[in-house]
């Protein structure tokens, strides 16, 4: 990476940092019940996702947001702390998407890993309420158990049933903060 980047690890990718010397690194690790569903799912439509080098007319507006990030998260005696910190996050991973989308289309070939990896992400979305069972996303799928497995793990790192029971607590934790209800419930 060479001058003002950004740069999207997504909890799922497999990564790790090479050489680093001489850098200023501001990092923002949120986690997906803080992010905008629709955001989130853009999210998964540019993993995996290269640095992207910031030009000299976008970098201006993503720093600002940055240090307004900063400043909120220092405030922590305001009465709305918690959402003004969310929500300006939010306005922050927007603006990174918004860069991603603009120079980067998503890949036309992607592995069959990712591809299978994909259609289960799409249907776990959609059906996670109802099916818990892995067989039965692979059923849909057309495909075995282990060929579901091996390729969701071999693009996340994480088995199938992970991300089944990752998705329902999500769903939980969304509940519960957006209601009365107790945890029982």
């Amino acid at each position: 990476m060479e001058g003002l980047s950004i740069l999207y690890l997504h909890p799922d990718q497999v990564h790790r940092a090479g050489k680093i010397e001489d850098v200023t690194v501001y990092v923002l690790a949120i986690t997906d019940e803080n992010i905008d569903p629709e955001y989130l799912n853009m999210l998964e439509t540019i993993t995996p996702a290269r640095p992207l080098v910031l030009t000299n007319k976008n970098a201006p507006v993503i720093t600002q947001t940055i240090f307004l990030c900063l400043k909120i998260a220092e405030r922590k005696h305001e009465k709305l702390y918690l959402p003004l910190l969310k929500h300006s996050c939010n306005v922050l991973i927007a603006l990174m998407i918004s860069q991603y989308l603009a120079l980067y289309e998503p890949p036309d070939k992607l592995s069959r890993f990712d591809i299978v990896t994909r259609s289960f992400k799409s249907l776990l979305e959609c059906n996670f309420i109802t099916i818990k069972r892995p067989m039965d996303y692979a059923k849909k799928l057309n495909i075995s158990v282990p060929y579901l497995n091996e390729c969701v793990k071999n693009s996340t790192g994480h088995p199938v049933s992970y991300h089944i029971l990752q998705r329902v607590v999500l769903e939980a934790k969304r509940l519960l903060y957006h209601s009365n209800r107790s945890v029982k419930e």
